[in-house]
């Protein structure tokens, strides 16, 4: 039962999280009358490092921010898969902690490896005749779609509609869970302040939004079309991970099998969890590893930031983990040879 709830609240927390970016992003498509999909999508180049940079960020927001621009059509599938390459997920603050000086050496080569794959990712697609999925593109803005004024606000309050009732009930529910420790970390981190923060924002765009937008975008596509998704997947591959690792002895069965580390820490890194992949840190920490392990591993997983893609398309994200896969294979196993 109590992983059971342990995998629930991760499974709400990232999908809140989703739905506030998403929300982000069709607001700022709102008030920039349509176009921010221009200002984000922008060359390729830029692209790259924007996803880049995202991805290397500590934790696995700026991989969700990635998943979401994607989504929307706002960046190539090169791009978000290089992202992914340059995400390490939660371990990355572990990382920082325990040797800062290495963890930042490490995050600056994910981020280079980042941008360079997702240039050649993008231009291999086509020669191997792969096409990725379909965009979730951002609905048409239209004129009458721009922020209400404060008249038009005090207006919608008093004649309040039910899908705005319905929005601001849940997010206010949700930012009590999250103030109060019943969803997310116990004490005020900055992953809870992060939360709160987001979540309050999220309140002003739900107010400050017309009510075509509100309705037709916001409840009616990303609500009804994403949301269920995002948790459903979020939720279920946590509570898989979680119960293999509790049955099998996952980190037991790597230790005792230290000359297959390598191909090891690479084939875990497939799993879109931020648990099982700690195991190297710490031996990278201890000096029982190479660096070339620890970067094998950090190219191939990507902590959480590969559950929202899987429930909006399953195909792409294994594209993505065997890009990754092949990449950290490939740069861990030059490294090793160097005697990195």
């Amino acid at each position: 039962m109590e992983v059971l709830v342990h995998n629930l609240k991760q499974g709400m927390m990232i999908t809140i999280f989703v739905f506030v970016m998403m929300v982000f992003i069709d607001y700022i498509n709102v008030l920039t009358k349509g176009k921010m999909s221009i200002a984000v999508r922008g060359g390729l180049f830029r692209q790259y490092i924007m996803a880049g940079f995202l991805g290397a960020t500590p934790g696995c927001l700026g991989a969700f921010m990635n998943v979401s621009f994607y989504v929307h059509g706002l960046i190539s599938f090169g791009a978000v898969a290089g992202g992914m390459i340059a995400t390490s997920g939660d371990e990355s603050f572990v990382m920082l902690a325990m040797f800062p000086a290495k963890a930042i050496l490490l995050f600056g080569i994910l981020f280079v490896l980042g941008i360079i794959s997702a240039y050649f990712i993008d231009k291999i697609m086509p020669i191997l005749k792969i096409k990725p999925s379909l965009e979730c593109q951002l609905l048409d803005v239209h004129p009458e779609d721009g922020i209400l004024s404060l008249g038009e606000i005090v207006e919608h309050i008093k004649k309040i509609s039910l899908v705005r009732f319905l929005l601001l009930t849940l997010l206010v529910v949700f930012i009590y869970g999250f103030t109060s420790g019943i969803i997310g970390p116990k004490d005020w981190n900055w992953e809870r302040i992060t939360f709160v923060l987001l979540l309050s924002l999220t309140v002003f765009m739900v107010i400050t939004m017309p009510e075509h937008y509100l309705e037709e975008h916001i409840w009616g596509h990303t609500v009804k079309e994403h949301l269920w998704r995002v948790f459903l997947w979020s939720f279920g591959a946590l509570l898989v991970v979680d119960l293999g690792l509790r049955f099998w002895n996952l980190e037991t069965f790597v230790k005792e099998h230290m000359f297959w580390v390598f191909l090891i820490a690479s084939l875990i890194g497939v799993i879109p969890e931020s648990g099982p992949h700690l195991i190297f840190v710490m031996m990278f920490a201890r000096g029982l590893v190479p660096f070339s392990v620890l970067l094998a591993s950090s190219i191939v997983q990507d902590g959480h930031g590969m559950l929202p893609l899987l429930s909006y398309s399953v195909r792409d994200s294994i594209l993505i983990k065997l890009f990754s896969l092949l990449i950290g294979l490939g740069i861990g196993l030059v490294l090793w040879a160097l005697g990195l």
